[in-house]
């Protein structure tokens, strides 16, 4: 099939059908039933060739403006959504700070990439508790824990003890798209599936929140590091 050389299976015992994506790196994945043929995917993948390939195209054509981070002077890095120019400078006591550019220590400049991730996960817990905070009291809503990953797949995510999980990423999105996962996550914690019913909720708490859902669907390849 052009456009279509290669494929990665995922497969899961909970899994009844097959399902369809593409990644940020324009890779096929096929989440699949265990027991499935590989005739059977093959047959799957060739219904849906066109909207793959379309899907593969849109990715391919994306802006290539994160893709491969060097962590050099001027380069370009997302707080909140605004981008913010790197700066590398010399006796700064500070790994990295963030000001009218973001400062990288010359020091730490092998390992730019962890002392970024480690400052936007420090910034996600500060800014995502306000925000988690702010809608607890609106909804009563009130998580047990609020952590931030290094989740590259999910935005969030809700534990059955009463734990929200947001990735750091997250933290290089407008405040309304924050905001948006926010509500999803602590719907979450009364409704634990995607039914009419959740999305209902949200609907009530973030009426307008399909267009920051789309946002992410979107620009969600440019919150990385």
């Amino acid at each position: 099939m052009q456009g279509i050389n290669s494929y990665q299976i995922q497969y899961s015992t909970r899994r009844k059908h097959i399902a369809l994506l593409v990644d940020d790196e324009a890779q096929l994945i096929v989440k699949a039933p265990v027991g499935a043929s590989e005739d059977f995917i093959k047959a799957a993948i060739a219904r849906h060739r066109n909207w793959i390939e379309q899907k593969i195209a849109q990715i391919r054509a994306r802006d290539p403006v994160v893709r491969d981070r060097k962590f050099v002077n001027g380069e370009n890095f997302l707080y909140l959504g605004q981008w913010y120019r790197l700066a590398i400078v010399k006796n700064q006591t500070e790994p990295l700070t963030l000001k009218d550019y973001f400062y990288l220590s010359e020091k730490y400049l092998p390992h730019a990439r962890e002392v970024f991730i480690d400052w936007y996960k420090r910034a996600g817990l500060s800014k995502i508790s306000e925000r988690v905070e702010r809608y607890a009291n609106l909804t009563g809503l009130k998580p047990e824990r609020i952590r931030i990953t290094r989740a590259q797949k999910r935005w969030g995510s809700c534990s059955a003890k009463g734990y929200v999980n947001f990735s750091y990423r997250l933290i290089m999105a407008p405040l309304s798209v924050i905001d948006y996962v926010v509500v999803h996550e602590l719907v979450h914690l009364r409704i634990r599936n995607h039914s009419r019913r959740f999305w209902n909720n949200v609907k009530v708490l973030m009426p307008d929140y399909e267009k920051y859902e789309n946002w992410l669907k979107e620009k969600g390849y440019l919150l990385k590091v």
